[in-house]
């Protein structure tokens, strides 16, 4: 129990069994109807009587008792002397600091819809006006009544799905023009100079970020470490309507939200609570959870407890508050980080697209579904996913020839430990613009476009992901993920030298490894990229290792790899071998991919390492990659002061290049170095 509840149900006479809670309601219409509605429901059952409303616009003739009162606004419903046990605020965002203060002059508790107020600064004023006038306040975030919630404790407390690894929430809804002229404040951050801050993850999908927070155990504003904003809109709007959120806890858990109103269609929202065994997906809107461990999958359903209902309760019988006011600190951190942040980007046109007419009409972001799950699965914000919304990130330096971007280096350092962060190139383009990389895809976001990871560098992951182990016959979850920093960068015309530490979980360096990438024009339709690399061991023995040399048999990924993204009619081959399994795990000077890469043809020619003939680790079927494997079947030992250096060529070519006209770049390439 919060020390605000345990203050109120000490100093709060118990209700007298005789006497009935009085209620009045502070707007009527919108979501008012709901309190109305369920208003009725209780106050048949006997357990409170609503004796007042107060509204601008009073209900149709007929909807209420002859014996409620009916006022303009609070102030009249004040003004007449009435004082209600309770009252209901359900009324426009920026009116509900001073309604609620205006309601604690009278003595009463107050039920307060979400948001709860719009900045930090009313919240804080909020707090200390209730803990003044000794009343409660709940807010209004239903789905804070979930018995789900404790079920979710419990899965959680009790190991069924492993150690958390991440906790998401994502919602996925429509919303039309016509939504946003309901009413002035209506997708305004401010209005007449008052804050507003309506958008996506502080109203139609609130709900998502409060829950989120609830099940990360984060409630007060002491529960919040940072917030980091991603605001968009596909709508003409002020305010945000494609959001993502990396929230990072007290706790240490890291909380993404990927929230849209841009959907083709409507769907549930959930909340996501990933474990290195299980999964937890909750669906608040229905209380259903649907669960997976290590015994299968099961949907448990569950009831739902209703907040006046627990108000009532926590009146008459101390019954602690399911959704207080100071809980609702964790969500004012991010409310709060919302409203200071820069106005939302409005998503390019050309990545959006409208349907039907009129105020009917609403946006669809193309593929919003795919990224608003890869949010969640990579911890990753939208700008992260989809570079093209916003134009330069701070962490990305762009690779130019003739004026035109044929790469961008990203420093890896927004990328989830889970992932292994580290450098990486992401997108590289044709001369032609057509991108062959991807980075952070559904199927396995720890892949990160063109660069060098290894799985195993003495028993640390340095790739991502599951760790394959020889004891379990396959691959495991395990808090055993490394990273790669760059430590020192010099740019000298087209090349870039970089020095890097390759760092342990406990941040113990492994490796020092220096890095050169370089590009250069080779004929009009085709440019190279040079990747070299010097891996180092420290003070210690180190042993490079893969799946392959843990046990997997072909699994010897590991070193230099290229992520490629969605292709159709592809074909791989070298200068004597064709296909998937023809070329993987085999040894050639070269090897080509050519493809449809969304609906342009472009080659990709990788040249191996002249430095040790490293087999091909290739896919096509399952995933399209290439890379060159620095461990097929044995670990590589570094005795302490030894290195290792390799490096790797790739012509990017625009078109289909044909085997005679890929050898004459090779040759040409050879030339070169």
């Amino acid at each position: 129990m919060a020390l605000s509840d345990v203050h109120a149900a000490a100093s709060r006479p118990a209700g007298s069994p005789n006497s009935t809670p009085t209620v009045a309601l502070v707007g009527v219409h919108g979501y008012g109807a709901r309190h109305l509605a369920n208003l009725t429901r209780l106050e048949a059952e006997g357990r409170t009587r609503l004796v007042a409303v107060a509204d601008p616009t009073p209900p149709q003739p007929g909807t209420l008792d002859t014996s409620v009162e009916v006022h303009h606004d609070l102030g009249a419903l004040a003004a007449s002397g009435a004082t209600p046990d309770i009252v209901i605020i359900a009324t426009p965002i920026q009116s509900h600091a001073p309604l609620a203060q205006t309601a604690f002059t009278l003595g009463s508790d107050v039920y307060l819809e979400k948001p709860p107020v719009a900045s930090m600064a009313q919240f804080e004023d909020l707090l200390a006006a209730a803990a003044d006038a000794d009343v409660v306040v709940q807010t209004g975030f239903q789905s804070l009544g979930s018995l789900a919630l404790d079920r979710i404790d419990e899965l959680v407390a009790t190991g069924k799905i492993g150690a958390v690894r991440g906790i998401s929430a994502e919602g996925r809804w429509v919303r039309s023009r016509g939504y946003f002229k309901r009413s002035r404040w209506a997708g305004k951050r401010t209005l007449d100079g008052v804050d507003v801050v309506d958008g996506v993850a502080t109203n139609p999908l609130a709900h998502a970020v409060a829950t989120a927070l609830r099940v990360a155990g984060a409630r007060t504003c002491a529960d919040i470490l940072s917030v980091e904003t991603d605001l968009f809109r596909a709508h003409e709007i002020e305010s945000d309507d494609t959001t993502a959120l990396r929230i990072r806890t007290a706790s240490g858990q890291t909380v993404l939200c990927a929230l849209t109103l841009a959907a083709s269609i409507q769907d549930r929202p959930s909340v996501t609570v990933e474990g290195t065994t299980g999964r937890i997906v909750f669906y608040y809107t229905e209380d259903e959870l649907a669960v997976t461990t290590a015994d299968g999958d099961a949907t448990e359903h569950f009831g739902r407890t209703d907040l006046l209902e627990n108000l009532l309760a926590h009146r008459s019988e101390g019954v602690p508050l399911l959704s207080p006011l100071k809980s609702a600190g964790a969500f004012m951190m991010v409310m709060e980080a919302i409203r200071t942040a820069e106005p939302p980007r409005a998503i390019p046109a050309r990545f959006v697209t409208w349907q039907g007419e009129g105020d009917d009409a609403h946006p669809v972001v193309h593929d919003v579904e795919s990224l608003v799950r890869r949010a969640q699965r990579a911890q990753a914000l939208f700008s992260e996913l989809v570079p093209e919304w916003t134009g330069a990130v701070p962490s990305v330096k762009s690779f130019t020839l003739d004026g035109k971007t044929v790469a961008d280096y990203r420093d890896g350092s927004t990328i989830a430990p889970p992932l292994a962060p580290r450098p990486y190139l992401h997108p590289v383009r044709t001369l032609g613009g057509t991108v062959v990389t991807d980075h952070l895809p559904l199927d396995h976001v720890w892949h990160l476009g063109a660069g060098l990871a290894i799985q195993d560098v003495n028993g640390v992951n340095c790739w991502g992901g599951r760790t394959y182990r020889r004891e379990a016959a396959g691959y495991v979850w395990r808090d055993d993920h490394g990273r790669i920093d760059v430590t020192g960068s010099e740019r000298t015309g087209a090349t870039l030298t970089e020095t890097l530490a390759w760092a342990g979980p406990d941040t113990s360096v492994l490796l020092d490894e220096t890095r050169r990438w370089s590009w250069a024009a080779m004929i009009p339709s085709t440019w190279l990229l040079t990747l070299s690399f010097t891996l180092t061991a420290r003070e210690t023995v180190v042993e490079l290792g893969s799946p392959g040399s843990n046990g997997r048999a072909e699994g010897g990924y590991g070193g230099f790899f290229w992520r490629l993204p969605p292709v159709s009619g592809a074909n791989l081959h070298t200068a004597d071998a064709v296909g998937e399994e023809g070329v993987h795990g085999t040894t050639s000077p070269w090897l080509a991919v050519d493809a449809q890469f969304g609906g342009s043809d472009a080659t990709l020619v990788f040249l191996a390492a002249p430095e040790a003939p490293d087999p091909w680790f290739v896919r096509l079927a399952g995933y399209p990659g290439v890379g060159l494997s620095l461990a097929w079947e044995h670990p590589v030992v570094l005795r302490p002061g030894s290195s290792l250096t390799r490096t790797v060529r790739v012509l990017v070519a625009d078109g289909r290049l044909d085997p005679p006209s890929i050898e004459a770049l090779v040759a040409q390439a050879g030339s070169q170095q």
